[in-house]
């Protein structure tokens, strides 16, 4: 089922959770290669987890694009549980700043929003280790509109 279709099957007063939200739209084809785990789905804070093994890069650390592609896949999706039914949130601009390299383990992202609007959505995501350190520091910005009445 494609996404906006799950998404208009949900009543209009409940809001996706992270389980449900993957389950009818999936995580995406490179948030599962990348071992991408949702773990919490609201307005207010978006949580997911990645493995550092499978996404180094050649010397062992962590790779810094594997960090961005956490950190937008949990933008995303708190900018479309913000955009609500019939709305389509897309990535516009993103920026990281690496501040640790981790080398096993797993690595957690947490996405809380900076603004909320009509039109666009900015979140901060922090990414640490597992022991709580802080690895990378992005902000994505989300341009909101109105889902194509094609679905495309």
């Amino acid at each position: 089922m494609s996404g906006a279709a799950a998404e208009a099957q949900l009543p209009a007063t409940a809001h996706p959770t992270a389980d449900n939200w993957v389950a009818s739209n999936g995580a995406g084809e490179l948030a599962e290669a990348m071992g991408i785990e949702f773990t919490e789905y609201t307005v207010e804070r978006t949580v997911g987890r990645m493995p550092v093994l499978g996404n180094r890069q050649t010397v062992g650390f962590m790779h810094g694009g594997a960090y961005v592609v956490l950190g937008e896949s949990l933008g995303s999706m708190a900018a479309n549980l913000h955009a609500g039914p019939g709305r389509l949130a897309v990535g516009v601009d993103i920026n990281a700043t690496h501040t640790r390299s981790a080398t096993a383990g797993y690595v957690t992202g947490v996405c809380t929003p900076v603004h909320l609007g009509r039109t666009l959505a900015v979140h901060e995501i922090v990414v640490t280790d597992e022991d709580g350190r802080r690895c990378c520091t992005m902000r994505i910005t989300n341009l909101i509109k109105d889902m194509p009445a094609d679905g495309s």
